[in-house]
């Protein structure tokens, strides 16, 4: 993703310093105020509140731009779910990933019941432009009812010991929950983590501002 293909007018600081500091926070563990005194070291004053406010801005853009570069998603999904707190109450953060270890999207709901398993398997397939040939779940029932509906012609198959490569994508995600201190809305967790899923996978800055 070149910088070019954003607009970075009207920003007292280059693309590069913007980009670099969304890349940090979204691939490290990292506070906005740690990614603050990692730039000072390199001799660029910037306030952590600025850099909140890029990464509000840019995150999602670097992330759909990265992931336009992904080749098309591989024919076997693995989904799962997991709870995630956000503000003190139990939520469900909904994942899929290919074969290929790709995490094809994520999804915050309330809950884990036929109504959110329907959604998350609609919006798969609308984000994706694909069908599978087949996905993996585990056993929870929600999976079998909305699969019926959604895509019955897809095979399913359902067991707790073929999953792992999903439950393994979830360990990042845990990662900066922990490191966080938790989320504080749904809309706010949804938001830096289909950023995080986009932008944490590449490992050098350049893959950031091309």
């Amino acid at each position: 993703m070149g910088s070019a293909s954003l607009s970075y007018k009207g920003h007292r600081y280059p693309g590069e310093v913007i980009s670099h500091c969304v890349w940090l926070y979204h691939r490290f563990p990292l506070s906005f105020r740690e990614v603050e005194e990692l730039m000072l070291e390199r001799g660029i004053v910037v306030s952590y509140e600025t850099i909140r406010r890029w990464c509000a801005k840019f995150g999602q853009q670097y992330s759909s731009a990265l992931r336009r570069r992904q080749p098309r998603p591989g024919d076997k999904w693995h989904l799962d779910e997991v709870f995630i707190k956000i503000n003190g109450d139990q939520k469900y953060l909904w994942r899929a990933v290919d074969q290929n270890g790709d995490v094809l999207d994520i999804l915050v709901q309330n809950r884990r019941d036929k109504a959110a398993a329907r959604r998350f398997l609609r919006r798969l397939l609308e984000k994706t432009g694909a069908v599978p040939r087949v996905i993996v779940t585990d056993q929870l029932r929600s999976y079998g009812a909305a699969h019926r509906e959604v895509m019955p012609c897809v095979e399913h198959r359902q067991s707790k010991y073929l999953n792992n490569r999903a439950e393994n994508s979830h360990q990042p995600t845990r990662q900066r929950e922990r490191a966080m201190k938790g989320f504080r809305s749904i809309g706010g967790a949804q938001r830096f983590l289909s950023a995080f899923r986009g932008i944490s996978p590449h490992f050098r800055d350049c893959c950031m501002i091309g």
